[in-house]
Formats: C-alpha cells, sequence, structure tokens
C-alpha cells in the first residue's frame, strides 16, 4: 500500500493515461487521443510500471493486450476518474435557474421517442440556460449477447459520455445509482378502423402481416420467441429501423406492430392509431434513470436524476 510521502508523487495524469491506451490498445492512437507523442505515451507506461510493479500491456503482432493485473485495474481506475471528475465539477456550485452546464441524456429509441417532448418541456422550464444532448442507447445484438445486454451503455455512463441514462434494466452493479421512472409494456398498434382492433384473438394475431422495429432488420423479437414456446408463429412483413418510421407506416398500412404503451399513448392521435393488449403476455421493464454513485457527487447531476424522477411522479 503506498504511503502518503507515495501517493504525494503519483501522477494522476498516469491514470488517464492508462484508461486511454487499455480502451484504445494501441500507444499510438493513445498518443493522438492525448494530443502527446509515441515517445511520452511510452516513457508514461514505463512509470506506471514501476509504480505497479507490472507490465500491464504486452506487446503482440495486433497490437497491445492487458495483462491480467491491467484487466483487473480497468474498473476501479475509471472509478477514481469519474469520482475526480464529479469532485471537479462541485467546485462550482450549481444553480439550474442560471447554469449554463450541457448534459447528455441516453436513452432506448422508444423512451427517447415516448418521453423526450415531456423532459425538454420541463428542463427548459426549470433551467432555461442548459443544453441537453440526447443520444441513441442501444443493447448488444443478438449474437453478441452477455447477461447484461446493455453493458456497453454502462460503460458509456462510466465514461461520462453520458450522464443519465434512461434504460429498461432492474439489476445493477452496486457503483451505479438508479431510480425508477416507470414500467413499461407493449400493446399491438394499427391504422384505425383495422379489423383486428374487432377481434384480438391470439390466432387472428399471428394470421395477420407485422412490422417489428430492428436496427439490425433482424425480422425476430421477443414476440416471435414467446410465440415460438406456445408452437406458433407470424410473418414479419417488414422490419423498420425505427419507432417513428414504424408509427408513420402503420397509419397507412394494414401491419400490425408492437410497441411500447408509453409510445402509443403519446402519439396516437397524432398518426390515427388504435392499440389493444398485446395477446402474448410480457412481464414489464422497468425503465430506470441510471448512472453512477461517483457521479452523483457532482450537483448537477444530482439535480437532473431528482428532475426526471419527480416529473415521472407527476406523469404517474
Amino acid at each position: 500500500m503506498l504511503n502518503p510521502s507515495h501517493l504525494a508523487r503519483v501522477d494522476i495524469n498516469l491514470l488517464v493515461l492508462f484508461h486511454v491506451v487499455f480502451e484504445e490498445g494501441n500507444v499510438g492512437r493513445a498518443a493522438d487521443r492525448l494530443r502527446l507523442t509515441s515517445s511520452a505515451v511510452s516513457h508514461g507506461l514505463a512509470r506506471l510500471r514501476r509504480l505497479l510493479d507490472d507490465p500491464l500491456f504486452l506487446r503482440t503482432p495486433k497490437g497491445i493486450v492487458p495483462t491480467a493485473r491491467a484487466l483487473a485495474l480497468r474498473a476501479p481506475i475509471a472509478e477514481i476518474l469519474s469520482l475526480v471528475q464529479s469532485v471537479l465539477h462541485t467546485a462550482v456550485p450549481f444553480d439550474p435557474a442560471t447554469s449554463s452546464r450541457r448534459f447528455v441524456i441516453g436513452a432506448p429509441d422508444a423512451v427517447l421517442a415516448s418521453t423526450a417532448t415531456s423532459v425538454l418541456k420541463r428542463l427548459g422550464t426549470v433551467a432555461p440556460g442548459v443544453d441537453i444532448g440526447l443520444i441513441h442507447l442501444m443493447p448488444q445484438p443478438r449474437d453478441r449477447l452477455t447477461d447484461n445486454p446493455w453493458g456497453q451503455c454502462l460503460h458509456q455512463i462510466e465514461q461520462r459520455e453520458v450522464d443519465v441514462a434512461l434504460l429498461p434494466i432492474s439489476e445493477l452493479p452496486p457503483r451505479f445509482e438508479a431510480q425508477w421512472l416507470y414500467d413499461e409494456d407493449f400493446v399491438v398498434a394499427m391504422r384505425k378502423g383495422h379489423p383486428f382492433a374487432r377481434d384480438p384473438t391470439e390466432a387472428n394475431f399471428c394470421a395477420a402481416n407485422h412490422l417489428l422495429v430492428s436496427s439490425s432488420a433482424d425480422p425476430h423479437g421477443f414476440v416471435d420467441e414467446a410465440l415460438r414456446k406456445r408452437g406458433r408463429k407470424r410473418r414479419v412483413a417488414l422490419t423498420a429501423p425505427s419507432f417513428m418510421v414504424a408509427l408513420e407506416h402503420v397509419a397507412h398500412s394494414d401491419l400490425l406492430v408492437t410497441l411500447p404503451r408509453q409510445l402509443v399513448r403519446q402519439h396516437a392521435a397524432r398518426f390515427g392509431l388504435a392499440a389493444v393488449e398485446l395477446p402474448v403476455k410480457r412481464k414489464p421493464d422497468p425503465i430506470q434513470a441510471v448512472t453512477t454513485k461517483a457521479a452523483m457527487l457532482d450537483a448537477g447531476v444530482a439535480w437532473l436524476m431528482a428532475t426526471l424522477v419527480g416529473l415521472f411522479a407527476r406523469r404517474r
């Protein structure tokens, strides 16, 4: 363990260098990102290796690869850097009424489409000088699914690429802070006057032609998996890359589309849509506002979280 005299000699820029080299997997690219020379990065790595008594990164024909020690250090170093950034933000008191800060909010397409209007309206009212960036977050593709399909999005939050994310997620590592906003389930949407609305049985659902929202054009979703378990299937005649494209097309066709209830409620009148319950039952997804516990030390992020929680409490 470092004693205080040793700790005083540690340059935090070495931790930044470690973080960037780990992400890039290449000294040259890390140097470009840090606006340093490759020799300066190599010199910094040498200092860090002596400090930690480990090679950290090994050269291979395809670039550098982290050692077991480097793999173990990645998460705590990222958390340290996030904490330092949060502490620095607290140097200036945050007042939403006068602040000109910019926050980034990330969410899946459907959550953005159904909540962005009310979120931006509320933030614009209580913090007129605050700027907002909205980012579309996506789960990992089906062929690369891990225990947590939102793992890459959590990484973006830890890197402070996203200040707060609105995610359909229930379990999180302990270093994250999550606040429940609402539960989201799905309904079947169609143009008004569609015959399926008069007799929305499972058999008629399977007999109809469907639109599926899929950014990869994969025509298989959770509905198809549920039907397969029941010995049924449907025809997905069209895939669309976004929920707003889906709403527009379904409004002018005979296709059915399974959509989040909040999204349909928000846009049904605009697109002239009707909705019925989904014949295939599915447990609702909890939509939560997510950030890191370290980021919550930033008064601005803490305010943003509290504002979002308060907004959805009023909507309920």
